[in-house]
């Protein structure tokens, strides 16, 4: 998002709360001003959006590793919800017309949902990172409805690219098989191999937020592919890249499985196509082989 912000021009800011480790976030984007701010600081929001005098405001923050959010709830709710509930009051005292874009996300639907999901599946959410991210789905609607703020939510099914954290499954598996390419490695440990998703290409999805805040109309969008795998095709896709057979290097323990990976996700973007021209361009094949040559490239940089 940053780069793309920076390419046309516009006034980056992005907001770092005190003592975070800022090379966490990945390489750092040349153009963006960083302020001090925090979800969890009301004041702190005031003091930034005081200083950045934002036309918008694309609130990407959130705790958002799913397994974790079982044994931190409560700091999950501060950040995902409370924080949202913060940022809206802070944007309404300032009284400058700010539209904003809250990342939402396909684990607001849960599982039992009807296929493919859109904007008016029900809210059915089956953890407690999707529960904190409902409430703030439904705050921005609030926000919207009630109070005329420009807001709305980008309900976003999973979007991936090289800068995906090792720690989620995409990442996980592009990264093991170019570690094993490279023997490195002879295995590749995985939970549910039958957990169903919808994989985007992460800067296509960062484009379908843009277009969102230059409509000429607030509304929710489902940002999608249409496209459904499982964790099992995704790395049949990854070993294949790289001329190897899958089932040779990867096991699955039952051990790694949630819950909750046995629900399919698969979005319909018929009304973001419809209404804003918006459509995903990249193939899960053509993701996969990004992710696992730029893992290839940094195994190769050692």
């Amino acid at each position: 998002m940053c780069e793309a912000l920076v390419a046309e021009g516009s006034l980056v800011f992005g907001l770092i709360a005190p003592g975070h480790d800022n090379t966490a976030l990945g390489p750092p984007v040349g153009g963006v001003h960083f302020l001090a701010g925090d979800l969890r600081d009301a004041d702190s929001l005031r003091r930034a959006l005081d200083q950045a005098r934002p036309d918008e405001i694309y609130n990407l923050a959130a705790i958002t590793f799913v397994p974790s959010s079982w044994q931190t709830p409560g700091a999950i709710f501060d950040v995902n919800t409370l924080g949202v509930a913060r940022l809206l009051a802070a944007i309404r005292d300032c009284g400058a017309p700010i539209r904003v874009c809250q990342a939402s996300t396909s684990e607001i639907f849960g599982a039992g949902s009807r296929l493919p999901q859109d904007e008016t599946t029900a809210l059915r959410p089956a953890n407690p990172y999707g529960v904190t991210k409902a409430e703030a789905h439904l705050l921005i609607a609030r926000a919207r409805d009630q109070h005329g703020l420009f807001a709305c939510s980008a309900i976003l099914f999973n979007h991936e690219s090289p800068l995906r954290p090792a720690h989620f499954v995409t990442r996980k598996i592009t990264q093991g098989a170019a570690r094993i390419a490279r023997r490195l490695d002879r295995e590749l440990v995985l939970g549910d191999l039958d957990a169903t998703r919808d994989w985007g290409y992460a800067p296509e999805y960062m484009e379908a937020l843009r277009l969102m805040l230059g409509g000429a109309r607030a509304r929710d969008y489902v940002v999608a592919t249409g496209r459904s795998a499982t964790v099992r095709e995704f790395a049949a896709l990854a070993f294949a890249h790289l001329g190897l057979d899958w089932r040779r290097y990867v096991r699955s323990d039952s051990a790694l499985q949630r819950s909750s990976d046995g629900a399919v996700r698969v979005g319909n973007p018929a009304r973001i196509e419809r209404e804003l021209g918006w459509k995903a361009r990249t193939s899960l094949e053509q993701l996969v082989a990004t992710m696992v040559d730029a893992d290839l490239s940094r195994l190769d940089a050692v």
